[in-house]
């Protein structure tokens, strides 16, 4: 079973945070590794807003090849934060080569572009990427996107962050998500381990989806660039995100009017019944079958959290609208240990037709029910 733990702050946190709290929950996770996703960077990424971070693991064979391929394509190195651990890798962590975030300058042909052409093409080179990677087993890219950085690693969290020193100024960010398990439904592979991320959009989940097959063959049937790779059953969690959000143009609060939709009697009285009956007609082949909890983090920054009908897999939601600091965790224990000063009297613990965000303000926990009127896009 997984662990989960996300943090949304107004001001630059360290992954240390999220790591501890996912330590206090060690009992519910069986260790065998962590991925974190940061966003809203801050330290030397505050200025680089606009530039697209390259973050994985290299050797230094694919060090070079990437270098040629991104010059190639008319990028230049704006600037790298990069690790090479000297100490022994924990128990069971292989000895990989270098952890790297590089910051690039898009090339000058680019910027007449739309927006939409550059997001599938930054989408498209991650590909590349990944598939001159997975040929000779020297590169692994997890994010190429603005203000992203993802690192993933096989081991515990709390030996993996002394290992990688994710303490490091460089790392600390606004938006964490953080899991504490490798994927061990399948064969270790880092491309299954949480959070996944397409085009600023980034989840994790605790559960299994069973309704994987099917969904997996219907978003790879959309001619969406980046629905396909898939090493996890989790990963379409973010791609339906993607869909709901980016492709329908739905607020991230339907997201579960498309994964787990009302049932006729629930529907009845809605005042978007029609809507709602014909995207559940169109949407079938993306309803889950649980137990599912699902957190994730939007491009704007807004976190949110939703539970299947199973609500077998428990998730609760609190923080410190003072301190502008919330948490997202799938134990009460994790978000005490992160965030102790709060009013624990607020805190929400999302039931089957919840959906509950915090916006990148950190002022509150908005709950939104699939029995309210649809709401336009935050």
């Amino acid at each position: 079973m997984c662990r989960l733990f996300a943090l949304t702050s107004r001001d630059p946190v360290s992954p240390m945070r999220a790591i501890d709290a996912l330590n206090v929950m060690k009992e519910g996770h069986d260790g065998s590794g962590v991925g974190l996703f940061l966003s809203g960077l801050g330290g030397p990424w505050e200025e680089l807003k606009e530039y697209p971070i390259l973050s994985g693991i290299f050797t230094d064979a694919g060090l070079a090849r990437m270098s040629e391929y991104m010059t190639k394509n008319g990028f230049q190195s704006k600037y790298s934060a990069t690790f090479k651990p000297d100490a022994e890798p924990p128990v069971g962590t292989p000895r990989r080569g270098t952890y790297a975030s590089i910051a690039f300058r898009i090339p000058d042909e680019w910027k007449g572009m739309t927006k939409a052409q550059v997001d599938s093409n930054l989408v498209q080179m991650r590909l590349d990427l990944r598939a001159m990677g997975e040929e000779k087993g020297d590169i692994m890219v997890f994010s190429f996107w603005p203000d992203t950085i993802m690192i993933k690693e096989v081991g515990d969290p709390l030996a993996i962050a002394g290992y990688l020193k994710l303490d490091r100024e460089e790392l600390y960010a606004r938006h964490i998500l953080a899991q504490g398990r490798q994927n061990t439904n399948y064969a270790i592979n880092l491309y299954a381990c949480h959070p996944f991320f397409i085009e600023g959009i980034s989840t994790m989940t605790n559960g299994e989806n069973t309704a994987f097959v099917p969904i997996r063959e219907y978003l790879m049937s959309r001619g969406v660039t980046g629905y396909q790779g898939y090493q996890s059953d989790s990963e379409v969690f973010t791609h339906i995100a993607h869909y709901a959000t980016k492709r329908l143009g739905l607020d991230i609060s339907a997201y579960k009017h498309v994964i787990t939709p009302m049932n006729d009697d629930e529907m009845r009285d809605h005042p978007d019944r029609e809507f709602l009956s014909d995207l559940k007609r169109a949407c079938r082949k993306l309803i889950i079958d649980g137990p599912n909890c699902v957190i994730g983090c939007l491009p704007d920054g807004a976190m949110f959290m939703v539970q299947d009908r199973k609500k077998l897999r428990p998730g609760v939601v609190g923080g410190n609208p003072e301190l502008g600091i919330y948490g997202f965790s799938s134990e009460i224990c994790g978000l005490n240990a992160a965030i102790p000063e709060r009013d624990r009297t607020k805190d929400f613990q999302p039931m089957h037709l919840d959906t509950a965000i915090v916006g990148p303000d950190c002022r509150e926990v908005l709950q939104c029910s699939q029995k309210d009127p649809l709401r336009l896009q935050l």
